[in-house]
């Protein structure tokens, strides 16, 4: 939207350019995009303590059966997901993706109704929202990669991803209070309400890109073509992408190792359903109190100040000596905190940073590549890190020997993120300012300004 930029900026901006580094001409598409994450963060996170219920039922053996059966359907919605992508705009499935979000929540709560959890629907939605969990928060990104060049990605993705980390600290702490009056089934029905919220914002924000674009640009909010199975000849083409690929494997190794040992943990300490539930939305919701304050203070400022390569290989580094304090210990209350500072950490830092690594590259690979590696490979790495696990424990090892196994991973996913983190500065240095889209610079010196 062209309009111009000679008017004082108004309190609001003031305030948000001092509590983060945000520029006025930034505020509209910064504060939609905070908005749209904290709908769609919150309805997952206040659901989330539901699956974790139902893997507790469902047990760890056969759980690890139940990660393959959603690694399958992780690979096999990419294929659909390029179909989409080449043949729709944006601004036509985007909001549709939180619609059918909505309707599956409402009737799986439909499914769930009673004190007893039935296991098949139970199943069905463990699957369905370990799937579509990654695959929204990855098109989120892919979107804001559009909107924002990369020297606004250091200083904004911090204080964007801070909405998330507001909406996932809301959601399980309204889920913790209220399940014991609205049961499972309430809680799911209320995920469905905040997800359709999130269309409301996934519109606002497509009106501040549309609104930005000039009319050499108006051709953005196309299909994007090409072959749906692209990503995977993109990923296997470039080392770099594979390297982000092998450093989301060690994300998903590392969390892996902890969360069935969480799941054991809390099955022995708590024997009630509706006890767990709370249990795991008071571990939701005190790691989202942790990371938001985190997002909104540190991250833009450090990634600005030391670069993507801080925020990507110091959390692995702290999770050697996590696992290391782990293996030692092996107590419920070490297992916790180790827990709630990895996912924090991830959260604030590590998420954000991974995000930045794609900011160099081109549309067709942040949405078929990225959307590739944060789904199915995801979800596929779950699924070994899963049976690894069953394996360790099957041999009579103990939660000893699965730490010391996580920290050897934590070394190696430490080790791949120093170089990742060095490869990104040298592209960002090789390609510099010269190309920058266009229609990506929301806070040019010019006559142009972003309005919400």
């Amino acid at each position: 939207m062209n309009t111009p930029t000679h008017a004082p900026p108004s309190p609001f901006a003031r305030l948000l350019s001092r509590l983060a580094p945000i520029q006025p001409a930034e505020i509209g598409a910064v504060v939609a995009a905070f908005f749209l994450f904290f709908f769609m963060w919150s309805g997952y996170f206040s659901v989330r303590p539901v699956r974790e219920t139902i893997g507790t039922i469902i047990g760890r053996d056969k759980l690890a059966d139940i990660w393959i059966i959603t690694s399958i359907v992780s690979v096999l919605i990419i294929p659909l997901y390029g179909v989409v992508v080449a043949r729709f705009r944006r601004s036509r499935f985007l909001p549709w993706m939180y619609g059918i979000v909505a309707v599956v929540l409402v009737f799986t709560g439909l499914s769930l109704h009673g004190k007893e959890i039935n296991l098949a629907a139970g199943k069905f939605f463990y699957v369905f929202i370990s799937v579509v969990n990654l695959f929204l928060l990855s098109v989120f990104w892919s979107f804001l990669l559009e909107l924002f060049d990369r020297q606004q990605t250091k200083r904004l993705f911090g204080v964007i991803a801070a909405g998330g980390s507001a909406g996932a600290l809301m959601g399980p702490f309204i889920s913790d209070i209220a399940v014991p009056y609205i049961g499972n089934s309430g809680v799911l029905f209320f995920g469905a309400s905040l997800f359709v919220a999130a269309i409301f914002c996934q519109r606002v924000l497509l009106g501040v890109w549309s609104e930005r674009t000039d009319v050499s640009n108006r051709a953005e909010d196309r299909p994007i073509g090409g072959n749906p199975f692209a990503g995977i000849t993109i990923i296997l083409r470039s080392p770099y992408v594979l390297g982000i690929a092998l450093f989301v494997v060690g994300i998903s190794c590392v969390n892996t190792l902890l969360y069935f040992e969480q799941l054991r943990m809390v099955e022995e300490h708590f024997p009630g359903l509706e006890n767990r539930t709370q249990i795991f939305a008071r571990f939701d919701w005190i790691v989202q109190g942790l990371t938001v304050l985190s997002q909104i203070f540190l991250t833009g400022r450090i990634a600005e100040k030391f670069g993507v390569k801080a925020l990507i290989t110091f959390v692995p580094v702290i999770m050697i000596f996590a696992f290391a304090g782990l293996a030692m210990s092996g107590a419920f209350q070490v297992l916790m905190v180790v827990v709630i500072a990895r996912r924090a950490m991830e959260y604030a830092f590590v998420r954000p940073g991974r995000e930045m690594l794609w900011s160099p590259l081109d549309k067709e690979t942040k949405y078929k590549a990225k959307n590739t590696v944060d789904v199915p490979v995801y979800r596929g790495s779950d699924a070994l890190s899963a049976q690894l696990n069953n394996w360790v424990a099957g041999a009579g090892f103990g939660i000893a020997a699965v730490a010391w196994l996580g920290a050897a991973v934590a070394a190696l996913w430490a080790i791949l993120g120093y170089w990742l983190g060095r490869s990104f500065e040298d592209k960002e240095k090789l390609q510099g300012n010269a190309s920058q889209p266009a229609a990506t610079r929301l806070n040019q010196s010019d006559d142009r300004r972003v309005t919400g």
